[in-house]
């Protein structure tokens, strides 16, 4: 028997209270604006907070001058707070210290537990169960726009063991994570070895001289390259400005791409979309300027500080082939903008690019493709054992924090 085990026979062998979240919680208290006197403040925004490690990743600095309407709720160490805004996306938080004080949006439910009665890191993990998800679709409302309103977040049954089995809960739970965390740390190094190894491969595949071009040497692969410029072979389009109450206004199943790393680039969801063709998309703007993505066959929007590359003759140029031709080109054109790293259309049409024969686009895409599987694919190599490792803390959480109610 587990010292858990041994603690719920001795503690509670007939069960556990059960109670709403709302009873075992203080209530909280929004910033006043005009009292801060120009301070600054750390804003947490829905997309502050990574979905899977459930850590803060990126924070805006305001102020009373430049808080958005949403910035509102005031945290402090301790604290959980749950995304209610898409709440099946799983964004939820434990406050570290280093955001004691700061701010959240209302789109996060911010719970405060009693502690007398629970422990911050036990709420923590209780809501990732998969009950609490079930209750969480239960109760959402809006089928475009899914939300859920912090009364019925506050509403979820929670088990309430005594004090002594929580600690020892989170104590495993806290274990896991961590030994969780360093496990995929290794794995991300070696992850990281296979991306230089498939950089290698794919920057030795695509390495044609232009110089050779045009030479008189018949017998020769680079004899048959063609060189040219984005322009002549794409169409170029650069996306349309969308902000956080556009988005709002007009959400749809449809995603929007823009220039964040967070949420696989998608900055919201609209109920229209502008693309649905093969397609190549870029970073114009920000740390990121100069990525590119590809995109088969799917319904999306761009936002301004993205460009858009659509292939204009498929029988000669494959736009699989000219993503790769890419990848490893345009972060060389991105200027320094005065701060704001930028690659504008103009510059980008301007970049000279490999056009081999279709047959060797084909092969070298073929070969880039499985090399692009083993490094990205969940459902092969490294990233399947990082998921598991997931996978197996999320079977442990759900099994120890599964309890009788005592009658």
């Amino acid at each position: 028997m587990s010292r858990i085990d041994g603690l719920i026979a001795e503690l509670c062998p007939e069960g556990v209270e059960f109670c709403e979240l709302k009873k075992v919680t203080h209530r909280t208290t929004n910033i006043k604006w005009p009292d801060t006197n120009g301070q600054e403040f750390q804003y947490i925004d829905l997309t502050s907070v990574d979905r899977i490690t459930h850590a803060i990743v990126e924070t805006q600095t305001i102020t009373s001058e430049n808080a958005p309407s949403r910035a509102q709720q005031i945290v402090q160490e301790g604290d959980v707070i749950f995304g209610t805004t898409r709440p099946m996306l799983k964004r939820y938080t434990l406050i570290p210290s280093e955001y004691d004080g700061q701010v959240c949006s209302t789109g996060y439910c911010v719970l405060r537990p009693n502690r007398e009665r629970v422990l911050p890191n036990f709420v923590f993990h209780l809501l990732g169960t998969e009950s609490f998800y079930s209750h969480v679709e239960a109760n959402e409302r809006g089928a475009s726009y899914p939300a859920i309103t912090d009364g019925a977040v506050k509403a979820f049954r929670i088990p309430i063991p005594p004090l002594e089995i929580q600690r020892e809960i989170v104590k495993v739970l806290d274990s896991f994570t961590q030994l969780e965390a360093e496990l995929e740390a290794e794995l991300e190094a070696e992850l990281e070895a296979r991306r230089r190894q498939y950089q290698y491969y794919r920057d030795a595949l695509l390495s044609f001289d232009e110089r050779m071009s045009g030479a008189s040497k018949q017998a020769s692969k680079q004899a048959r390259i063609r060189w040219t410029t984005l322009g002549e072979i794409c169409q170029i389009n650069r996306g349309r400005v969308m902000s956080k109450d556009y988005l709002r206004d007009h959400a749809g199943p449809y995603p929007v791409y823009s220039s964040q790393t967070a949420n696989d680039g998608v900055f919201g969801f609209i109920d229209t979309y502008d693309y649905d063709f093969e397609s190549i998309t870029w970073t114009t703007d920000g740390a990121n300027a100069g990525s590119v993505f590809y995109h088969r066959d799917k319904q999306f929007s761009i936002t301004n500080v993205c460009g858009l590359l659509k292939v204009l003759d498929c029988n000669h140029v494959s736009t699989k082939f000219l993503y790769y031709a890419l990848g490893g080109l345009t972060k060389r054109y991105v200027s320094d903008g005065m701060g704001n790293p930028k690659l504008m259309s103009n510059v980008m049409s301007q970049i000279k690019v490999p056009v081999p024969p279709l047959e060797e686009q084909q092969r070298i895409v073929a070969i880039l493709d499985k090399f692009d599987a083993l490094v990205n694919d969940l459902s092969s190599g490294l990233p399947a054992e990082i998921q598991a490792r997931r996978q197996q803390y999320e079977h442990y959480r759900d099994r120890l924090l599964s309890f009788k109610e005592a009658a």
